[in-house]
């Protein structure tokens, strides 16, 4: 199968320790299973096998960013949230682990029939935000961060737009959507041609429009 450009990251990512381990008379097997399920796609038996790996990898960036990553797309956004912060513990500065927590606590707090509470939600949103900023901030090149970031800020405004007590606050959903028009724009900046960026930004022009409805 064709490789993803995510996935060619992930490869690059755990080569290192791929050859680090060969040498190593006591290499942990399941590291080597999981690498195997995740460059073939298979992330649920990905985290099968690198789940079984720790707690000896927990100290390993490396193994955790498969068995994140592995999460992520598995759809357990929870436990990838968990996860990647673990990574960033270890390497403040890996910026493709500020994304991927980022767009992993977005689909959590934009869920609307979740269970979790508008106030949990809105920590998660806020979160997202912030992860996709420090994102920008390591790597402020990388233009599919910025769309992301805007989906977040629009999902934010969204919620802070409810009339639910303590939780509405115009002011603050107004904020939002303007700053995801603003990466939205930056993004039609560099291609104009992108009607889906901007049917995005039409659409949150007329959220913020509609808030006093």
């Amino acid at each position: 199968m064709k490789l993803s450009t995510s996935i060619l990251f992930v490869l690059l990512l755990v080569t290192g320790l791929s050859n680090a381990q060969q040498k190593t008379e006591n290499q942990n097997s399941y590291v080597s299973l999981g690498q195997k399920a995740v460059m073939d796609g298979k992330f649920k038996q990905a985290v099968i096998h690198l789940e079984k790996a720790m707690p000896a990898e927990k100290s390993n960036p490396q193994v955790l960013y498969m068995l994140a990553y592995s999460y992520y797309h598995s759809g357990e956004y929870a436990k990838a949230v968990s996860t990647f912060g673990q990574v960033v513990s270890i390497r403040p500065n890996e910026t493709s682990a500020y994304y991927y927590r980022g767009k992993a606590r977005n689909v959590l707090g934009a869920q609307m029939n979740s269970t979790l509470t508008p106030v949990e939600r809105e920590k998660l949103l806020s979160a997202a935000i912030r992860d996709f900023s420090k994102a920008i901030e390591l790597s402020p090149d990388d233009i599919k961060v910025y769309q992301n970031r805007a989906i977040a800020y629009r999902d934010y405004g969204i919620l802070k737009g409810q009339k639910i007590p303590k939780l509405y606050d115009k002011a603050a959903a107004v904020s939002s959507f303007k700053a995801c028009i603003n990466d939205l724009q930056r993004l039609l900046d560099v291609n104009p041609a992108r009607k889906d960026i901007a049917d995005e930004m039409k659409k949150a022009k007329v959220y913020m429009a509609n808030l006093d409805n």
